[in-house]
C-alpha cells in the first residue's frame, strides 16, 4: 500500500495539516472535504490512486488538524476558507490540478476555479452543489429561516446539530446498511467540534453559506465557459445535497459524466471503490 504522509503549512494564521500520497511529478489532485470532516474523508481513497496522482488533501481552517493563530481574528466565513486554501496552493506551487469536491469543499473549489480557471484541469464533485436544485429542503430550512430572520434560538437548533448524535445521524442517513460506516469517523469529527469554541466557529460558517447561493451563478459561468472534463458522482439519498443538483452539471458541461450511488452523503465511507474505479476512468478517457 503507498504511503500517506501527514505534513503541515504555515498560510498566515492558519498552520494548515494536510495528507499527502502518490509522487509528485504526477498529476495533481487536490481533495477538498466538507462538514463535518476533514481530509481523514479519503483515508481509503488515496492509496487506491496514489499509483496515478500526487495527492494533497488539507484540512480547512476550523476543521481536522488544522490550527489557528489564537487572537489573529479569523473570519470563519467562506471567503476566509478559499483565502487559506488558495494560499495553501500558492506555498505547495500547485500550478495546475485536478480537484475532487464534497459538500463544503465545493465552493471553495469553485471560488479557485474562478479566480484561475486554467489552473483547473477536471472536477470530480461528490455532492458538491453549484445550483439552487441541488439543495433539499427539509436540512436547509433551518438556515433559510436564519438567513430570512436571525435568531438565537434557530443557532442554537444549528449547533446542536453539532453533537455526536447529530453527527452520527448524517452518516447514517441514507445508508442501507450503517454497520458498514466506521464509528471512528463520525466519533472524531464530533470530537473535534467539540473543542471549546469550535461549535461558534461552525455555526457561523454554515450561517454564511448564503454567500456561497449568491455565487453558484458565477460557478456556472465558470463551467459554461471552460467546461472542464467533470464526473459528478453522488450518493443518490443524500437529504442535503440531491440528485437534480448533479443532473444540473449537465446544463453548462454537457458532456459532464453525471452517476449516482445507492448511499447517502458521505458516500465515500460506503463506496469507495466506486469512486476509485470512475476517477481512474475519467482520467484513461480524459
Amino acid at each position: 500500500m503507498p504511503n500517506v504522509r501527514h505534513l503541515t503549512v504555515r498560510v498566515g494564521p492558519a498552520n494548515v495539516f494536510y495528507r499527502e500520497a502518490g509522487t509528485r511529478g504526477q498529476p495533481v489532485l487536490l481533495l477538498l472535504h466538507g462538514f463535518a470532516n476533514s481530509s481523514h474523508y479519503f483515508r481509503h481513497l488515496m492509496p487506491k490512486l496514489a499509483g496515478r496522482f500526487h495527492l494533497i488533501a488539507p484540512d480547512l481552517p476550523s476543521f481536522g488538524f488544522t490550527t489557528l493563530e489564537e487572537g489573529a481574528g479569523y473570519q470563519s466565513t467562506f471567503a476566509g476558507l478559499t483565502e487559506t486554501i488558495q494560499g495553501f496552493v500558492n506555498e505547495l506551487s500547485l500550478r495546475r490540478f485536478a480537484m475532487y469536491v464534497f459538500d463544503y469543499g465545493a465552493p471553495v473549489g469553485f471560488n479557485l476555479a474562478v479566480a484561475n480557471p486554467d489552473s483547473i484541469t477536471a472536477i470530480v464533485s461528490q455532492n458538491g452543489n453549484a445550483y439552487e436544485e441541488g439543495l433539499g429542503d427539509a436540512p436547509w430550512a433551518p438556515l433559510r429561516a436564519y438567513w430570512s430572520q436571525p435568531s438565537p434560538a434557530i443557532r442554537e437548533t444549528i449547533k446542536e446539530r453539532m453533537s455526536l448524535d447529530g453527527v452520527r445521524e448524517a452518516y447514517f442517513q441514507g445508508v442501507s446498511d450503517p454497520a458498514t460506516i466506521e464509528p471512528e469517523a463520525y466519533w472524531l469529527d464530533a470530537a473535534l467540534l467539540a473543542r471549546p469554541g469550535m461549535m461558534d466557529l461552525q455555526a457561523d460558517l454554515k450561517l454564511d453559506y448564503k454567500s456561497n447561493i449568491e455565487r453558484y451563478p458565477l460557478y456556472q459561468h465558470y463551467l459554461r465557459t471552460h467546461r472542464p472534463p467533470l464526473l459528478a458522482i453522488w450518493g443518490k439519498n443524500d437529504a442535503f445535497f440531491i440528485p437534480p443538483g448533479a443532473e444540473a452539471f449537465k446544463r453548462d458541461v454537457p458532456n459532464a459524466d453525471v452517476r449516482f450511488l445507492d448511499t447517502g452523503h458521505f458516500a465515500l465511507e460506503t463506496n469507495v471503490d466506486d469512486f476509485a474505479s470512475a476517477i481512474l476512468e475519467m482520467t484513461v478517457n480524459a
